[in-house]
């Protein structure tokens, strides 16, 4: 069982910059892919970035490549998200995951932590 709990949500200028990050409970965390999702008001769930067990696989929506990066720390159990150039649009709720595999499908991850509100104003 992993547990998730993610932090560093708030609210920022379009421009700006913020570090989520995803604590996780567990001895195993270092066994699991994980990844970031997103839900805006009235929308789907949407796929951020992944990365693999060992961190050297990462994988990212093009609306958010070359400005987002995801990172782990397996000796800490935690998978961050760094966010930069912030655009309005970013706004959402951000949620990270587990699960066995690398992918951008939600419905592939087993663990989910409860979100961090991510506002960006214009």
């Amino acid at each position: 069982q992993v547990q998730l709990v993610e932090s560093g949500g708030g609210l920022v200028q379009a421009g700006g910059s913020l570090r989520l990050s995803c604590a996780a409970s567990g001895r195993t965390f270092s066994r699991y892919a994980m990844g970031w999702f997103r839900q805006a008001p009235g929308k789907e769930r949407e796929f951020v970035a992944s990365i693999n067990w060992s961190g050297s696989s990462t994988n990212y929506a093009d609306s958010v490549k070359g400005r987002f990066t995801i990172s782990r720390g397996n000796a800490k159990n935690t998978v961050y998200l760094q966010m930069n150039s912030l655009k309005p649009e970013d706004s959402a709720v951000y949620s990270c995951a587990g699960g066995t595999y690398v992918t951008s499908r939600y419905s592939d991850y087993t663990y989910w932590g409860q979100g961090t509100q991510v506002t960006v104003s214009s």
